[in-house]
């Protein structure tokens, strides 16, 4: 089972007083781009925090958002009244300085004030317990983005074996196409030769040619590859996680192998056939990029 790199967690721990919330977000990237964002007052963590991380993700651009608030059911908040009766002195001096006239609404203005309600949660100071509270809040949104993780996995298996049985059935449909191809080439040839007036050639030579002409042109090769590689791909895909560029580097051998098809092929039906291959491959290279 392979996994994606996108994906999003989040864990909610109660400590005391306080709501500790951390959110993890990852998309895709070549190697690990982990980003923390906590509180000032858990900075001695944060090292430690980025190795935690840093072991399950692997790969991936991940951000890590930690923040705390007042838990309701414990939240004791008063109103300022000794800012709120200084604001309004400095309103009032600034009403009769600018000759502007004084709020209709005192209250609402007030209240609106920097520090108008006081609250004693979340005052800065880290707690026994609360370092521990923290990493187990980080522990548990990483899970649950490996979760994520897995199930978007799941989808893009899904959809890459849909991708190549269908570049395999593509490359059934070029069997019959073959052997009408090659009698299309020579009888073009003949046909510029008849057109050809009072030049006389050598018919014996003339078939070596067409032939060593045609055997240039044989795909034979380019399918056997081409089907080893539709196969090693779908091998490595249920091989396990941490396949992504190795899928990568498949898809990129299948690529040569079907521009190849389409320079050999002379054949306005195979071109199309080899135009489809390359569409459904094209897919499989964008979505290949999201692959732990």
């Amino acid at each position: 089972m392979i996994l994606s790199m996108t994906g999003f967690g989040k864990a909610v721990v109660v400590f005391k007083d306080k709501k500790i919330t951390a959110e993890i977000k990852s998309l895709n990237s070549k190697q690990l781009d982990l980003a923390i964002r906590l509180p000032q007052a858990y900075r001695e963590i944060e090292l430690e925090l980025r190795n935690m991380v840093a072991k399950t993700l692997e790969r991936g651009k991940a951000d890590l958002y930690i923040y705390t608030e007042a838990n309701e059911s414990s939240t004791t908040a008063t109103i300022n009244i000794e800012a709120m009766a200084a604001y309004k002195r400095q309103l009032q001096q600034l009403s009769e300085t600018l000759g502007i006239p004084e709020p209709q609404d005192w209250l609402a203005t007030l209240l609106r004030m920097p520090d108008a309600i006081k609250s004693d949660a979340g005052s800065g100071d880290v707690e026994e317990g609360e370092i521990e509270a923290i990493k187990q809040a980080t522990t548990q949104a990483v899970d649950a983005l490996i979760e994520f993780r897995t199930q978007e996995g799941r989808r893009l298996e899904q959809f890459f074996k849909q991708k190549i049985e269908n570049i395999r059935a593509l490359l059934n449909d070029v069997a019959p196409l073959e052997a009408e191809r090659i009698a299309k080439i020579k009888a073009r040839i003949l046909d510029s030769l008849s057109k050809l007036d009072g030049v006389e050639y050598d018919h014996n030579r003339f078939e070596q040619e067409m032939i060593f002409y045609i055997e240039k042109l044989d795909i034979t090769e380019e399918k056997l590859r081409l089907r080893n590689h539709l196969d090693y791909f779908i091998d490595t895909l249920e091989n396990g996680h941490g396949q992504g560029k190795k899928l990568g580097f498949i898809s990129q051998e299948m690529g040569r192998e079907i521009n190849t098809l389409g320079s050999k092929s002379n054949h306005a039906e195979m071109q199309i056939i080899v135009v489809k291959m390359k569409d459904e491959l094209e897919q499989i290279k964008e979505q290949v990029l999201n692959v732990m």
